[in-house]
C-alpha cells in the first residue's frame, strides 16, 4: 500500500491548490479587528473588560495561545476558557453561562433552540475557528506507527479485534513486532464533540461493524474510560497495550495509527485534514451567520477522521462592553494572525480565504443591543 501524497514534500503546496491557503486580508485592520481592538500597526487598545468562556478541550492549546496573543494587544481584557468538553460549552453557551463556547460538534436540535433564544435578535455566530486531525493513538512500546484499515479501526474500538498480534493488524504490518496481548480501548467519559467525530467516522466507513448512531457519548459500556482529552491522553500513557482517540496536538508520546484511504495509508497532518474540510460543502439550509460544514470522510489522500471544532458567539449582548470583547476576541481567532498562532502552537490548519471572507461580516455586526 501507498503511503499518502501528503507525507512528501510539496504537501503545502497541494493544500494551497485547494484553496487552503490564508487570506491576505486576515492582516488588513479593517476586515481582521474589530473597532477598538488593535491590529499590527495599532498604539493601544480601547477595550476592557473580562468574558467567560467554555467547551471544546480540543481547543485547550490553541484557546491558550489565542488569549495570550489577544490579551498582549488588548491588557485591559481577560478572556476566560474552561475545557468542559463540547456538550458542556453547548450548554453554558445555551443557558447564558458563557459569553462564547466551543464545539467539536455542530449546534442542532434543542441546543441549537436554546443558543438561538439566548442570543435574542442578533442570532447565533457559529464558525469553524478549530481545524485539526483527530489522532488514533497507542501504547505499545517499540511500535511508532501502524497501518490500519477503517474496518479494522471499527472492528477494535467496538471490541471485536482484541489482541494486539490480530492477523488483521498483522497484514498491514509485516515489519512491525506485535505483541500477543490485550488491546485497552480509552474512550471519552463525558459528551464529547471529539466522541461524535470519531463515531461519525466510524459509522461512515464502517456501517457494517460500527452500527450505533454518533453521538457525543460513547455507546459500549465496559471500556477504560477518562474525562477531556487530557484525561485520555493520561490513561492511554499510563497503560502498556491502550488505544485511543484524540487531538492529534495533545499525543505526543504516544504511537499514532496511518489510516486507510482508499489504496493509500494517510498518517495525520493538519494539510491532509485540511483538504477534507476544503472538499467538503457547506450545511445547507442555515444562517448566514452559521458556518457549518458536512465532512466528506473517504476522498483519497486526505486524513478522514477531521475534527471541525466551531467558535459560537452571540450577533448581540445586553452589555456593550462584553459585546465589544467578544467582536475583538472572534475577531482575533478568525483572523490570520490568531489561525497561524493556533497553527503553529496547536498544529491546527488554518481557517481558508473563502471561510474568513464568510464568517468575519457577521464578527463585524456583533454589538450591544
Amino acid at each position: 500500500m501507498k503511503l499518502s501524497r501528503f507525507t512528501r514534500a510539496g504537501s503545502v503546496v497541494a493544500v494551497g491548490a485547494l484553496a487552503l491557503s490564508l487570506a491576505a486580508c486576515g492582516s488588513d485592520p479593517e476586515t481582521s479587528a474589530s473597532e477598538g481592538t488593535t491590529s499590527p500597526d495599532s498604539a493601544e487598545s480601547t477595550l476592557s473588560g473580562t468574558i467567560d468562556g467554555g467547551g471544546a478541550s480540543s481547543q485547550e492549546s490553541a484557546q491558550e495561545a489565542w488569549r495570550a496573543g489577544f490579551q498582549t494587544t488588548n491588557p485591559d481584557t481577560t478572556i476566560n476558557y474552561d475545557p468542559v468538553g463540547s456538550g458542556g460549552g453547548r450548554t453554558g453557551f445555551g443557558d447564558g453561562t458563557y459569553a462564547f463556547a466551543g464545539s467539536d460538534a455542530a449546534l442542532e436540535g434543542d441546543e441549537l433552540t436554546a443558543a438561538e433564544e439566548q442570543c435574542g435578535a442578533g442570532g447565533v455566530i457559529e464558525f469553524p475557528g478549530y481545524v485539526s486531525p483527530v489522532a488514533v493513538a497507542f501504547n505499545l512500546p517499540g511500535v511508532d506507527t501502524l497501518n490500519l484499515q477503517p474496518e479494522v479501526i471499527a472492528q477494535i474500538f467496538a471490541g471485536e479485534i482484541t489482541a494486539w498480534n490480530d492477523e488483521a493488524i498483522a497484514a498491514d504490518n509485516p515489519d512491525a513486532e506485535l505483541p500477543d496481548s490485550n488491546i485497552t480501548v480509552v474512550h471519552r467519559s463525558d459528551d464529547s464533540g471529539t466522541t461524535e467525530n470519531f463515531q461519525d467516522y466510524l459509522h461512515t466507513v464502517a456501517p457494517d461493524v460500527w452500527t450505533w448512531e454518533p453521538e457525543g457519548i460513547w455507546p459500549i459500556k465496559g471500556q477504560e474510560s477518562a474525562a477531556q482529552t487530557s484525561g485520555v491522553i493520561s490513561a492511554a500513557q499510563s497503560g502498556e497495550g491502550t488505544i485511543t482517540y484524540a487531538d492529534a496536538s495533545q499525543v505526543s508520546g504516544l504511537g499514532t495509527v496511518a489510516v486507510g484511504v482508499g489504496e493509500e495509508f494517510v498518517p495525520y497532518s493538519a494539510e491532509a485534514a485540511a483538504a477534507v474540510v476544503a472538499e467538503s460543502p457547506r450545511t445547507e439550509g442555515t444562517a448566514e451567520s452559521i458556518y457549518t460544514v458536512d465532512l466528506q470522510r473517504d476522498l483519497e489522500g486526505t486524513y478522514p477522521i477531521v475534527l471541525v471544532s466551531y467558535m459560537l458567539a452571540c450577533g448581540t449582548y445586553a452589555d456593550a462592553a462584553t459585546a465589544d470583547v467578544v467582536k475583538g476576541y472572534m475577531s482575533y481567532v478568525a483572523s490570520e494572525e490568531g489561525q497561524q498562532t493556533a497553527a503553529d502552537t496547536a498544529g491546527s490548519a488554518p481557517l481558508s480565504a473563502d471561510v474568513r471572507d464568510a464568517i468575519m461580516p457577521s464578527i463585524e455586526a456583533i454589538a450591544a443591543g
